[in-house]
């Protein structure tokens, strides 16, 4: 049996001044016949509907979304792409901006940005503020906030002698007596941000290996169905087709948390959620892979779907549970509940309660780059290229799937589209792909599609909470007790921990003695929830922020006030044993709040017009791996090459928040070297040394350290090499600026004869440096939970405008604080504070994800509705640096925590403009209207 084709054609294009002629079929997209026959995967795919602009290219100077433009129409036409636009080596200024304004995180985006701002400078070269948001709108960016890409055109169109008013002012940054460094504290764009910017940094599915198979799925269109058979037969014999397999060929369960296994790679006795994987097919192309996926037919009984968390935390009855080995006939996964002091007491002492209930629908990571990976095996076992936070873990489970040693899995992170979470699980398809190779002795490919991609991500969990906190007349909490339903979905994933997240992260940032959460996730039958940018805090943090504002307005108390009478000290512990070190909780609040002249705004502005506050607080990395063992948490390799350059080797997973610049950075500043005689190889776990991947915001600290110590034992082996050869004591040598110099002057040595020195002495120069956390918490049951090296702390104030008409809000300005310890790198901590506190906007106003009888009904980039240029705020960012005494020269986290205030401080700005409190997420026009009504009514009665 044959899959149709249709005749192929032959066109004549210039693309970047040079003459192809392109083989393509009359469907064929523009993006294809660029990437699959030329080769140029500068050019992205993002969403193949036309939706996100990473495709961009000219064509005959105009920017066209390539992955929805007809190859046909090219014919004869001149088409630009990224790679076209640095000419002899070097950048077009606009691509410097990018890259000197520190416009690129994860630089998926950048290539498609870069093109659509080309051609609109072409046409509008003195463009107005609002004019580049405009045109930029159909580009979207997950990571930076838009802020440094606009700030970037606009200091490019700034150079030609055209003035734009209306942007912010840079960051300000408040320091607490840190010693001078030479590269810490110093801004730096990326070191591979200018590979980003040209197009020649490779994604997953940039990657093209020579003779590789595709890979396509069928998947269930049931929610919860019973597999009866499933017949193969017409898929096999289809030409083309080199292998059909379903689950019976990959039994084993696997999952990110030991205590969660509970997942296969491939549905075997029914399926849980729309979506869920039940054949795969490996094909000599993606059409015919397609085609194949259609003759496959299965036989399904239909089984009762638990949709709803109420529904799932009650006796099923009759019905079958989604998961049968439950511990009660119901489908709740998992229990965490702690408490401390006591509750009854602390509401009795409180002169006034507030209890609300809250229901936030669930989110995406919507990340601009879809999950790819290419495997294949060899006589060393098998490689697999793949878009993952976690290296680490992956290889683990690989190993444990595919029933191999680990030394016979190697895994490789390429340069990586985006995370922020939704790529720290293993997943079925590396698992598939990995399993195809072997069985077919060839390499194997897949690209998931955006509505794949939104069935795999384990997004934001959505969540039921009643929350109940007292307050006594003088403004101290006396008591939060908290009940907490969250939707797990059809798997654990990231499930147990999220489940204390939801209740230990509000121990802090203020004191409150009688403290107490219950959280239960359950199973439902919709694709499964997981970790999250800020996991497992986001939700709660609103819920306590937003009663805060409403108990200082009971007891006619500034909500500032409040706040700073309740903040924890620093070098304290929590009520739950969490050990404070640093704490910058005041001095963000202080910061923010002379920045946005609250005392002069909050609530003396006209109706319609409000302002509102939140603090917040997240982890620097857990302090317990998730899989118990005596490893350290990171190690740092260095080896010295022979002209003195060092090479950085780190399992560290750099996926766009900068942490490979961060690791040169830290060793250069131990060394006293440029950045020019420092390399990184990162996230091998073949060639580089253990990490446990980009989660948690533990790279920093963790990561950060290893490198520290690895470059300080470095230094002290050139030290006390070349103190021998000119025979002085190493104490009285330093490095600083690349040279080796005496405190009297008798040595003064470059450091590359220092090297050759030191060579000679010791031999080989390779040492190595880690980092394991300090013996943290308590001693009871759930004790682990939230453990950290460090903690941060922050603050915004957000500034609104409502129409009560439509109920559409504005948010005019943010005004955001973070206690970052130390910035290691303060344009790349910039971009993650601008990037968090931006994401935040998203899930407060915009953002959920709609299911109809357990279908995603929205799972696309047009109809999920992530901010544009269109929606961005006018942001001031404070960086506060109150130096961690553990953290790499005091540095902690930076990227998740400074989302958590964000949406707590919309909402309770909303309630300054109108008078109306929103309970739910997001807080849309419906929101708003249905609020304003109820307050109405509540008002009449």
């Amino acid at each position: 049996m044959k899959a149709k084709t249709s005749r192929m054609k032959i066109l004549d294009l210039t693309i970047n001044n040079v003459q192809h002629k392109v083989l393509v079929h009359p469907h064929d997209t523009l993006n294809k016949a660029l990437r699959e026959t030329i080769g140029l995967t500068g050019t992205k795919t993002g969403c193949e509907q036309g939706s996100c602009g990473a495709c961009s290219v000219l064509v005959d100077g105009k920017a066209v979304q390539s992955c929805i433009y007809p190859a046909l129409k090219c014919q004869g036409k001149r088409i630009t792409t990224i790679e076209g636009v640095a000419q002899k080596g070097r950048l077009h200024v606009l691509q410097e901006k990018f890259v000197n304004k520190g416009a690129i995180q994860c630089g998926y985006c950048t290539p498609g940005m870069v093109m659509t701002a080309l051609s609109f400078l072409d046409k509008n070269p003195s463009p107005s503020l609002l004019e580049i948001k405009e045109a930029l709108s159909g580009n979207l960016c997950r990571c930076t906030g838009y802020k440094k890409i606009i700030e970037a055109v606009a200091e490019y169109v700034q150079e030609s002698g055209t003035r734009i008013s209306g942007l912010v002012k840079g960051v300000n940054k408040e320091n607490s007596a840190s010693a001078n460094h030479l590269m810490v504290g110093q801004g730096r764009p990326y070191l591979e941000a200018s590979k980003k910017v040209k197009g020649e940094a490779e994604y997953a599915d940039d990657i093209r290996v020579k003779n590789a198979l595709t890979c396509q799925f069928l998947r269930s269109v049931y929610p919860h169905a019973r597999i009866i058979s499933i017949d193969t037969t017409a898929a096999e014999k289809l030409h083309g087709v080199r292998a059909v397999i379903t689950g019976k060929e990959l039994p084993i369960k696997f999952g990110v948390l030991p205590i969660s296994q509970d997942e296969t790679a491939i549905a075997i006795e029914k399926t849980r959620y729309v979506g869920e994987i039940v054949a795969a097919v490996a094909a000599d192309n993606e059409k015919i892979a397609k085609a194949a996926c259609q003759l496959i037919k299965i036989e399904y009984e239909v089984l009762h779907p638990f949709l709803e968390m109420e529904e799932s935390l009650e006796d099923v009855g009759d019905h079958e549970q989604i998961h049968s080995h439950s511990k009660f006939n119901n489908n709740i996964h998992k229990k965490a509940e702690l408490r401390f002091g006591n509750q009854r007491e602390g509401l009795s002492n409180a002169d006034l309660t507030s209890r609300v209930e809250f229901d936030f629908k669930g989110i995406n990571h919507a990340f601009t780059e879809p999950h790819a990976a290419t495997a294949w095996w060899d006589e060393d076992g098998l490689t697999i290229i793949t878009a993952t936070q976690v290296p680490h873990y992956l290889h683990r489970y690989l190993a444990k799937v595919l029933e191999v040693p680990m030394n016979r899995v190697r895994v490789i992170k390429p340069y990586l589209g985006g995370g922020f979470g939704g790529k720290s699980d293993p997943f079925p398809h590396e698992m598939i792909v990995a399993h195809l190779s072997r069985k077919l002795g060839r390499p194997v490919r897949v690209r998931l599609n955006r509505e794949e991609v939104f069935l795999t991500n384990h997004g934001r969990h959505p969540t039921k909470m009643t929350m109940e906190m007292g307050v006594s007349k003088d403004g101290m909490l006396e008591v939060l007790d908290a009940d907490i339903v969250i939707d797990g979905g059809a798997y654990g994933s990231f499930g147990v921990v999220t489940s204390y997240y939801n209740g230990v992260l509000l121990q802090a940032p203020y004191k409150i003695d009688n403290f107490g959460f219950r959280a239960r996730r359950v199973y439902t039958n919709k694709p499964q929830s997981g970790a999250m940018r800020g996991h497992g805090a986001v939700n709660p943090r609103y819920a306590v922020e937003t009663i805060i504002d409403r108990l200082a307005e009971q007891i006619n108390m500034d909500p500032c006030e409040l706040r700073f009478k309740n903040f924890l000290d620093k070098n304290t512990k929590t009520v739950g044993e969490f050990r404070i070190t640093s704490n910058g909780s005041v001095e963000c609040l202080k910061a923010v709040m002379n920045q946005s002249g609250w005392v002069e705004n909050f609530g003396k502005l006209p109706e319609g017009h409000g302002f509102g506050v939140a603090c917040g607080f997240f982890i620097s990395g857990s302090a317990l791996p998730i899989h118990w063992n005596e490893y350290p948490q990171s190690v740092v390799h260095l080896k010295v090459d022979m002209d003195g350059r060092v090479l950085i080797t780190s399992g560290a997973s750099d996926i766009g928040q900068g942490s490979d610049t961060m690791l040169a950075i830290v060793v250069a500043e131990v060394l006293g070297l440029s950045m020019d005689n420092i390399a990184v190889v990162s996230a091998d776990t073949l060639l580089t040394p253990i990490d446990l991947g980009s989660y948690s915001s533990r790279v920093t600290f963790m990561a950060g350290n290893a490198a520290k110590m690895a470059a300080e034992n470095l230094r002290d082996v050139v030290l006390k090499a070349v103190a021998l050869n000119h025979e002085v004591t190493d104490s009285a040598l330093s490095i600083s600026h690349e040279r080796i110099q005496s405190e009297d002057g008798s040595v003064d040595i470059s450091w590359h004869d220092a090297i050759e020195i030191a060579t000679r002495k010791v031999g080989a120069l390779n040492v190595t440096g880690y980092y394991n956390s300090p013996k943290l918490g308590g001693d009871f049951k759930g004790a682990g939970a939230g453990l950290s090296p460090s903690y941060s702390f922050g603050a915004v104030i957000a500034e609104v405008k409502v129409d009560t008409s439509s109920g559409q809000v504005i948010v005019e300005n943010i005004w955001g604080a973070h206690d970052v310890g130390k910035a290691i790198n303060p344009l790349a901590v910039e971009g993650q504070l601008e990037g968090s506190w931006h994401m935040g906007l998203g899930q407060a106003l915009s953002e959920q994800m709609l299911y109809r009888n357990g279908l995603l009904v929205n799972s696309n980039m047009l109809d999920y509705k992530i901010p544009t240029t269109l929606d961005t705020s006018n942001i001031h960012s404070n960086i506060i640096e109150t130096i961690d005494p553990e953290g790499p020269f005091g540095a902690k986290e930076c990227g998740e925590g400074a989302l958590h205030p964000v949406i707590p401080a919309v909402a309770n700005a909303i309630y300054d403009a109108i008078g109306v409190r929103v309970t739910s997420l997001p807080i849309n026009p419906e929101e708003i209207l249905k609020a304003i009504k109820s307050n109405k009514t509540e008002t009449v009665a």
